[in-house]
Formats: C-alpha cells, structure tokens, sequence
C-alpha cells in the first residue's frame, strides 16, 4: 500500500531582547553558568512575574508578517511538568488564547510553490539548561535561559516531505530575520524546532499515529531526521506494525531517531490561566502602530530585485537571503549598475569565503563601494577577470581598495597594443609545430596561444586584444624566426 507523509513544526523563535520575558535579567548569550538570573526566574516564593512588552510587539510584528489574524484578547497559562531546568515547576506559556492564529507562509520547493498554514503564535519562556559533561554522577544545570523570551510558531500539518520542512523553516527564518524579531541563531539554539510526523496510506484524510522529534536546530540534521523517521514508519507499517504516539530524539553521530518517552498530550500539562498575569486587550491601535514598523519582507523584495535588476529569480533569491545581504547588494549597484556583475560576485567568490569562515557579509571587512569599484575595473579594461579575483582575495583579507592593490602590487591589465605584440609574435615564434596543426584546421589550438601570452604577462594581457593579435598572426603566412 502506499502511504504518504504528513509533516507540521513547532519552532521555538528567542526574541531579540535584552532582557527577560518576566524580568530584568540579560539575555547575553555565553555567560558564566547561572550568572543571569535573579529571584523571578528561580521562581523563588513570593515573587511576581512582569510582562516586556517588547516580547508582545514581537509577537505581534511576526503575526502580521505572517498573514496572521491578531486576536483583541489573550492570556497566559500555566505549563505544568516536572524537570530539572524548570525552577518553578511549571512554564509560563500560552494555551487557550494565543495573540496570532490562521497565518500562512509561502514557500517553493523544487521548483513547485505551496502554501503552508500557520495555526498559532504564542510566547512563553524559556526554560533552563540541562549540562550532562564533566557530571559523572549526574547533570548539572543552567539556569541562565530560565525565562528567556520565545515565540512558539505552530504551522498546519501541510508538508509532505523533508525538503519542504526545510523550505519552510527557511522561509520562517528569513521572516524573522527580516522583522528584527529574533537573530535566529541556530548555533546559540535561538531557532530550533520540534517535528511531527506520520505516515497514512494515500488518499486517506485521518492522521496516523505521530512521533515528535526534538530539538533538532540545523536544516541539514532536520532533514535527515525526517528523512529517516519517514523510512522507519514506512517500515513499520509496509510489515503490518502499529506506529507508537511518542517522543524521539535524533542522534546526530548515528542518524537515526530513538524512543524518549511517551507523547504527551496536552491534558498532561495541566493548563490553568497564569494567575499572577492579567490578560492581554490588543487593541487596533496597538496593531497599527506595529504594522507600520514592517519592513519590506522578503517575498515582496525577490520580486523588487527580479523587476528592478533584472536577475533571474534563483539569483534574486540567494541575494535576499538575509537582511544584510540584501542591503549589501542594493547598496554596490548603486555604486556600480552592473546587478548582474555585482550579484555573481557575491554569489560566487564573497559567499563562497565567508561560508568558509562562518561569518555573515556584515562582519566582511569588504565594503559594498570597493566591490563596486572591483567590477568598474573589470568593465573598463583596467583589469583582467583573472586577475580580479586574486585582487578580491587580498581586499577579503585586508579591506584595502582595489585601485590601491592594483598600484602596489602592478597588476593593471597591459593593453599596449604594441607591447602585447611582442608577446604574442615571441609566443607564436616558440611553438612552430602548434602554429602549422591551428593552420591545418585545429583551431581549438588558439586556447594554447592565449595561455602562453597570459603565462607570459602574468596573467595580465587584454584578452580581447591578444585573440585579435593572435587571429592576425595565425593567419597563412611564413613564420616569424
């Protein structure tokens, strides 16, 4: 029988603020153990929760960014569940009256668009860390994320597959990104997700029996562990097993899920309204003066640089990856209108290098005027594309001006039509053999011809100029000795 994958997430978003969601302590990522924390997030007796009211703008911002509807009316609940990491015994989340519900985010994947639904918004704290190294005997525990504000967005089980979750996440993440509303660091686990799936013969409309996977926070372990988990309950059921409702973690060193614990369901926790936080009146006027502080999201600036530029979409698309990396791009056509030369740069040599370090193109030490300055030089001749990357590679390391790197290290392109014509009769003069095959029809030859003269120059000659010279002097005539 066939069956068909049924895929929604639950991602935890950090929002961007410097302090807690219910208190004054810092959010800084990479302190000492247990050094950000005070009273209200130990959850000692007798203290009292007070709301940041920038985590609610973010909520809000990311709801409207998403199509979602922002409801008059909500209110905090209680979490309860037991764990080391959770000082009070229960987590401050949301439950029965979420700020944002029935978004919906665009993605395309393999070259199909779909739409993929957005139940809920909602925010809660974090809860604390739990460190298993260096405790032979136990764990030891954390408590600096206690309290650190989180959006919970929920999509609608509409994903099929692995690649379109990562589509997906991909997409959400570029929407905060754009927003201002978290850094999505999946490195520092300020964007991570929690996976369902399950599998159902095709054609059916009821959900089969779902496992969640945890804490996964890299596109590329996300899609491995679906891509496993999918298998693992295709089995089950093509050898007429029953699926188990529960919890699995991912084993990054072994590629597969394992058995946790039992799924729990939402009776479990226990919810009941947070008694030591009013409920939250969001009124048209709160809604509108965060809706005026959007920005251009992505969507709407792919297709600004597709109609404005004129770059294929697959371009407009990498080059709108992040917020940065579209400003820097804006910013170097300005200085240069060469979009298409300027884009296959960032594209190709500058992702490339700063792939390769982990860094973003804000913390290059290029700026956007000397990329733009780069390709001026190409496009007058002053440079040859060659030697233009091995110029990009010292501005890469040094941020110095190109104009500056071409006069140290004398690498201006050498268009003396005069002086290229010693080169090539020398380079034509000490491969007789090569002239007389390239006369007897083997004009692939000329590549060889090129190569010399570039050897000879240093790779700086004009390569229109030296295939003009070239073509002049291969012609049928006695050779120069």
């Amino acid at each position: 029988m066939p069956y068909e994958t049924v895929i929604g997430l639950e991602v935890h978003a950090q929002v961007l603020t410097q302090s807690k969601i219910f208190c004054g302590c810092s959010t800084r990522f990479g302190a000492p153990p247990n050094s950000q924390t005070c009273p209200v997030c130990l959850g000692l007796p007798g203290t009292l929760p007070v709301l940041n009211k920038k985590v609610v703008d973010a909520c809000i911002k990311l709801g409207l960014a998403t199509r979602c509807q922002i409801a008059p009316f909500a209110r905090f609940a209680r979490k309860n569940y037991f764990y080391p990491d959770l000082p009070k015994g229960y987590q401050i989340s949301m439950y029965e009256y979420p700020p944002a519900t029935g978004g919906q985010i665009e993605i395309v994947c393999n070259g199909e668009s779909k739409t993929v639904g957005i139940v809920r918004i909602h925010m809660e704290e974090d809860a604390g860390k739990n460190l298993h190294d260096g405790a032979p005997d136990g764990s030891y525990v954390d408590l600096n994320r206690a309290g650190i504000p989180l959006l919970e967005i929920v999509s609608a089980p509409d994903m099929s597959n692995a690649q379109e979750a990562v589509a997906y996440l991909k997409a959400l993440r570029e929407i905060l990104l754009y927003t201002g509303v978290s850094d999505a660091d999946m490195e520092k686990g300020n964007f991570r997700c929690d996976a369902n799936v399950s599998i159902r013969p095709r054609g059916t409309t009821a959900l089969g029996a779902r496992a969640e996977i945890k804490n996964l926070n890299s596109f590329r372990f996300i899609q491995k562990a679906l891509e496993y988990e999918i298998k693992r309950q295709t089995a089950i059921l093509e050898e007429g097993g029953r699926v188990v409702q529960e919890t699995r973690l991912f084993s990054v060193q072994r590629g597969v899920t394992s058995s946790m614990r039992s799924k729990e369901e939402a009776h479990d926790y226990r919810y009941f309204p947070e008694p030591d936080l009013m409920p939250l009146h969001i009124d048209e006027a709160w809604i509108a003066s965060i809706r005026e502080t959007l920005p251009e999201l992505p969507d709407a600036k792919r297709a600004r640089f597709i109609a404005t530029y004129q770059i294929p979409s697959y371009d407009a698309g990498v080059l709108t990856g992040t917020p940065a990396l579209a400003r820097f791009y804006e910013e170097a056509v300005a200085a240069f209108a060469r979009p298409k030369e300027i884009g296959n740069w960032i594209m190709g040599d500058f992702l490339g290098m700063l792939n390769s370090e982990g860094k973003e193109i804000d913390q290059a030490a290029i700026a956007p005027g000397q990329l733009a300055a780069l390709v001026a030089m190409i496009d007058s001749g002053q440079i040859s594309g060659k030697i233009a990357k091995t110029i990009f590679e010292q501005m890469y390391k040094t941020g110095a001006d190109p104009a500056a790197i071409v006069e140290r290290e004398g690498l201006s392109q050498v268009s003396d039509r005069s002086e290229l014509s010693e080169v090539v009769d020398a380079v034509i003069a000490a491969a007789p053999k090569e002239v007389l095959a390239y006369r007897s029809g083997k004009t692939k030859l000329m590549g060889f011809f090129v190569g010399e003269v570039m050897k000879q120059t240093g790779g700086r000659a004009h390569p229109t100029q030296v295939n003009e010279l070239l073509r002049d002097r291969l012609k049928e005539r006695p050779l120069i000795v």
